[in-house]
């Protein structure tokens, strides 16, 4: 092992994290990665630190629960592939233990996801004939991984169809595009940086989809302002043209990406943050439309428990002085997973047999029921770029309330306000 390694800044024995892509990240250009079910990781921004750490009580319920700071290293497994691990930080003994590791790969099985992903980084001091080899091996894969992500780029919305036996999550590591893309964007910046250094700082974060068999997930840009205090004007002008250019401007949000389910076809749909841009208010309202549809028809009982928690939000950011969430996100996640509608004397038997076989009945077998009606979820991410005068050292200093971002969430209330009435609820 290269001197690099020996030189991370954590206590002797440790047990490392393995880190895993994120499936279900569907925006945002950072990385996030999985710590284990119930926790991600992504890299750390000192002002987004500081907001979870000093955030108000009342805003708590509306973003993931903050967990703490690990330190993130390249190393090799048994197979000369470089991976990512996680390790508490020095003299921070606790950080690591308010999570449960319970679920972690061991660090023998390290990185079968990257042989699959075409991501294997060349490691030095192997024999001439391995090396040769391998580096033609990469060479290849490298001209395919562009290809393929030129292709990902062009092609804004996706559809994939899933088995419908089996892990849903698990097909993911290998569909979708968004996370795929971020994962490796993050993983060459990381390489190319490998010589000089080697340990990087990673904030955790709940996994807000940990609770839900198949979810689906909505990445809403939120506000009629993107760029921070601290923006260059080149910044500050491309984050306003983008802004001019889309919903945000019109009605204060528009999409960032999408995943949903649709049960009717077996298929999963995947819209990123380049279709998003192109919408017009009508286009981002059927978005939404088709975010809320199973392909057999509309989850009318969702609408109301959405529109419920965008209220009580408001109602919150419209209590905060000062506070301004530039480029700050809104996901709307619920479960994709349906089960069929049985008789309440059915014994647990024929309840798992029908959860097995309906998976393979076409559409109008059964009559079909959500799972988890109730268990919708708004929360606010990605604070990299916000503001309060409570942060002490920021030039600019805000007062009042977020305009722009509370005028994105009530166009949001107003807008599934009007698909819930117009389907007839």
């Amino acid at each position: 092992m290269s001197p690099a390694f020996r030189t991370m800044d954590v206590e002797p024995r440790t047990k490392g994290i393995l880190l895993e892509p994120f499936v279900h990240q569907v925006g945002g250009h950072s990385c996030v990665l999985r710590f284990n079910e119930t926790t991600l990781c992504k890299p750390l921004v000192p002002r987004e630190h500081q907001f979870y750490e000093t955030l108000p009580a009342e805003m708590r319920k509306f973003t993931p629960q903050y967990k703490g700071v690990v330190s993130v290293c390249f190393e090799e497994d048994e197979e000369r592939n470089l991976c990512l691990i996680a390790y508490p930080l020095k003299g921070d003994h606790g950080t690591v233990d308010i999570v449960d590791n319970s679920d972690c790969e061991p660090k023998s099985k390290l990185l079968r996801w990257t042989n699959k992903k075409h991501h294997v980084l060349e490691t030095e001091k192997s024999p001439k004939e391995w090396v040769r080899q391998h580096r033609k091996e990469e060479k290849m894969k490298s001209h395919k991984l562009e290809e393929e992500f030129e292709w990902l780029k062009k092609s804004e919305v996706l559809y994939y169809s899933v088995e419908k036996k089996g892990n849903i999550s698990s097909q993911l590591k290998h569909y979708n595009p968004w996370s795929m893309k971020c994962h490796q964007q993050q993983l060459q910046r990381m390489k190319e940086n490998a010589k000089h250094r080697n340990q990087y700082k990673f904030i955790l974060l709940e996994n807000l989809t940990s609770r839900y068999e198949v979810p689906c997930v909505l990445d809403l840009k939120m506000g009629t302002r993107q760029h921070g205090d601290d923006a260059s004007e080149e910044k500050a002008a491309n984050q306003i043209r983008k802004c001019q250019q889309s919903t945000s401007a019109v009605i204060g949000v528009r999409v960032c990406g999408m995943q949903v389910y649709q049960a009717g076809t077996g298929q999963l749909m995947f819209m990123n943050k380049y279709h998003g841009r192109k919408l017009s208010v009508q286009g981002f309202k059927e978005a939404l439309f088709q975010f809320f549809h199973n392909g057999r028809c509309l989850r009318r009982e969702l609408l109301g428990p959405v529109l419920k928690k965008l209220t009580e939000l408001k109602a919150v950011l419209e209590r905060q002085e000062s506070y301004r969430f530039y480029s700050s996100s809104l996901l709307v996640i619920y479960d994709g997973k349906e089960w069929p509608d049985v008789a309440l004397d059915s014994d647990a038997e024929d309840l798992e047999d029908l959860s097995e076989e309906s998976a393979d009945e076409s559409a109008g077998a059964y009559a079909y029921k959500p799972l988890g009606t109730s268990s919708v979820d708004v929360r606010m991410i990605d604070f990299a770029h916000t503001t309060c005068r409570l942060y002490g050292e920021d030039s600019v200093v805000h007062e009042g309330q977020d305009a722009g971002y509370i005028f994105g969430l009530q166009s949001l209330i107003d807008i599934v306000t009007e698909i819930s009435e117009e389907s007839g609820e």
